[in-house]
């Protein structure tokens, strides 16, 4: 799959093409749906899928302090758009200025001109240019001057009810601030990750029996609520050839029984006292949640709860 980093990357002679257009954060259940119209649509017209997408994300720009949690980082969104089979992801920075543009403006310099669209898929309320003033409607009175159609697609549920607020990346989000990591995962098609390196801790989980990954999040990452939960620990995941997965318990908060302070997600890959991860790229991705955080009177006692919490970790991932 191809890359592109702004409309100057594109190549000159590229297009026609059909062209999905969102953030995607996330590539829920929703977003793959739409993507995979593109890509049924871009087959049966014999031309390339790109998706358009944007970083950061519009509305830090249009609303700087409003950056909502992330849902995937780029390079983890590419690769799950490219399991879709789209063919290209044009990643359009976005801009004080780019947010100006009006739909006119954004429809002309890059469906048009950049990748010479023959079909544009997107949502049935998708929005875009100055202020949202564009919508669905003005997307097809371009189309018959550009010579492109418009492709909208309408989530359903399984009774046929409209599921479009249903498949959201804001939905997703709130979910996993409360906690509801199982949940998530059910609009999400997966478990949801967040990615990091890993770095020094106090070893504290080592002294103990208990080595865990201390990781160092991307900037915007949705962490979910503290708690311990089941998942996985990845291991190398920026080198897919020795990535592993490991079945863990995951401890997110600030040791209160340690009287921490600082707010951590830690993994502890199950019967591993073995790896050596400082400074690597892991993900740990989330399957359920096993209880709040507490503070505990001894270490014996937080001993005895964490067998627990390995033990029903290790049941929940060996049924996943």
């Amino acid at each position: 799959m191809e890359r592109w980093h702004g409309t100057a990357e594109v190549p000159q002679d590229f297009g026609p093409s059909v062209v999905t257009i969102g953030v995607f954060d996330g590539v829920h259940r929703g977003h793959r749906e739409v993507v995979r119209t593109a890509v049924a649509r871009g087959r049966a017209l014999g031309v390339p899928t790109v998706v358009l997408t944007f970083d950061p994300h519009p509305s830090e720009i249009v609303r700087p302090g409003s950056h909502p949690p992330l849902l995937t980082t780029q390079r983890h969104r590419a690769e799950l758009l490219a399991s879709e089979g789209v063919d290209a992801v044009l990643v359009l920075p976005f801009s004080l200025e780019v947010s100006r543009w009006s739909p006119e403006e954004f429809m002309r310099a890059v469906l048009v001109d950049c990748l010479r669209a023959r079909a544009v898929v997107v949502g049935a309320n998708f929005r875009f240019g100055h202020r949202a003033a564009g919508d669905v409607a003005a997307l097809q009175e371009a189309g018959g001057r550009f010579g492109f159609e418009v492709v909208p697609v309408h989530l359903m549920g399984p009774e046929g009810e409209s599921a479009d607020n249903r498949f959201s990346s804001t939905r997703v989000r709130a979910l996993i601030a409360d906690g509801e990591v199982a949940a998530a995962a059910d609009l999400l098609g997966r478990p949801h990750r967040v990615e990091g390196v890993v770095v020094r801790g106090d070893q504290r989980g080592r002294e103990l029996g208990y080595p865990t990954a201390n990781v160092e999040t991307v900037p915007f990452a949705a962490v979910p609520t503290d708690g311990v939960y089941a998942g996985w620990l990845i291991t190398d995941v920026d080198k897919p050839e020795k990535s592993v997965r490991h079945p863990a318990a995951i401890s997110i908060g600030t040791n209160p029984t340690f009287d921490g302070v600082d707010r951590r997600v830690e993994a502890y890959a199950l019967d591993r006292d073995d790896l050596d991860l400082y400074g690597t790229h892991v993900a740990v991705e989330f399957a359920a949640r096993l209880r709040d955080t507490l503070k505990f009177d001894s270490v014996e006692a937080l001993l005895d709860r964490m067998a627990d919490d390995c033990k029903a970790a290790r049941e929940i991932t060996d049924a996943a």
